[in-house]
């Protein structure tokens, strides 16, 4: 048995500082694209002051995002992380496409309760927009994940909820 997992990171842990806040085993070992999946915002997260990402099914999408390898041990702070014990949110595995067209299966979260996909991220109902801190902060990952052009200029037409204050969480986000 392996003594490593694969995972898929989408949201603010594409950003490496943020991931290594609780595990510090975490390696990027490139990006990749989830087919039949589309990128929304929904639970709202006390932590980041507005709607934290997801994924949802739904077919010809798909959502970019970095792939981590990441020591078994750290399974259950990353299940911490997501609020996997308080139902926020669920591990699937699944099947990422590597830029090289190979097949990883990755580790990834879903959240426990989502509504029906909302097809113009820029129009987002008020209730489920991300804070500016955190969409900035899945921005930064995207570039520092080096995922494609046209996704990031994607993820600059989401629209927020304006906050960009402080956020409850344990590292230096600037």
């Amino acid at each position: 048995m392996s003594k490593t997992f694969m995972y898929f990171a989408y949201g603010s842990n594409l950003l490496t500082k943020r991931l290594h806040v609780q595990n510090p085993s975490a390696v990027k070992r490139g990006c990749g694209k989830l087919k039949d999946f589309q990128l929304d915002f929904n639970y709202y997260s006390k932590r980041w002051k507005g709607a934290a990402a997801t994924i949802v099914p739904k077919e010809g999408a798909y959502v970019w995002g970095a792939i981590y390898e990441i020591d078994n041990e750290h399974i259950p702070s990353l299940d911490n992380q997501e609020g996997v014990h308080d139902n926020v949110y669920f591990p699937l595995e699944v099947d990422v496409e590597t830029l090289e067209g190979a097949f990883t299966k990755c580790r990834v979260y879903q959240q426990c309760n989502n509504p029906p996909a909302c097809d113009n991220l820029a129009n987002l109902p008020d209730d489920r927009k991300p804070s500016a801190v955190y969409l900035n902060l899945i921005r930064r990952g995207a570039v520092e994940s080096n995922l494609p052009e046209d996704y990031v200029k994607f993820l600059h037409n989401i629209a927020d909820n304006g906050y960009d204050g402080e956020v409850d969480v344990k590292m230096n986000i600037t």
